[in-house]
C-alpha cells in the first residue's frame, strides 16, 4: 500500500461512522481478503482492546477517588493530543500531491480548527460543511 493510498483510505475511514482505525482495518481486510478478511480485521481490532478496557474499568472502580489517578488521566489526555498532532505533521508532506494544493488544504485545516476548537461548532456539521466545499473544489480542479 502506497502512502497516497493509505491517506485516501484514512480520509474515507475518518468520515465513516465509528472508530477510524476499525473502519480502516475493515477496508484493508476487505480489499485484500474479502468478507472473511474484513471480519478477521474487525475481530483483531476489537477483542483485545475490549478485554483491556473491561480490566481497566475494574481497576478504575477501585481507585477512582485517588488524586493521582485524576492527574494521570489529565496527563494521558495531553499525550493523546500530542500523538494526534505528530501524526498530522508526519502526513503533512503528502498534501503537496493533493488536488487542492498545499495552501488550500492548510486553509481548510485552519478553518476546521477554528470552527471546532474556538467556536465550539459540532464536529459533524463542520466536517459536512467544509468537506462538501473541499470535495466540490477538488472535483472541479480534477475536471480541468
Amino acid at each position: 500500500m502506497t502512502r497516497e493510498e493509505f491517506i485516501e483510505d484514512w480520509a474515507v475511514a475518518q468520515i465513516m461512522p465509528g472508530p477510524n482505525v476499525v473502519n480502516l482495518s475493515l477496508m484493508i481486510g476487505g480489499r485484500y481478503f474479502g468478507l472473511k478478511g474484513a471480519m478477521a480485521a474487525l475481530a483483531g481490532m476489537l477483542t483485545v482492546p475490549l478485554l483491556l478496557v473491561l480490566l481497566l474499568a475494574l481497576v478504575y472502580a477501585q481507585f477512582a477517588d485517588h488524586p493521582g489517578v485524576a492527574g494521570a488521566l489529565r496527563g494521558m489526555g495531553a499525550v493523546a493530543a500530542g500523538l494526534i498532532a505528530a501524526t498530522g505533521l508526519k502526513l503533512f508532506g503528502a498534501l503537496t500531491k493533493n488536488a487542492l494544493g498545499l495552501r488550500l488544504c492548510i486553509t481548510f485545516g485552519v478553518a476546521c480548527f477554528v470552527a471546532i476548537a474556538l467556536l465550539r461548532w459540532p464536529l459533524a456539521y463542520v466536517l459536512f460543511g467544509l468537506g462538501s466545499v473541499a470535495c466540490v473544489l477538488a472535483f472541479r480542479k480534477l475536471q480541468r
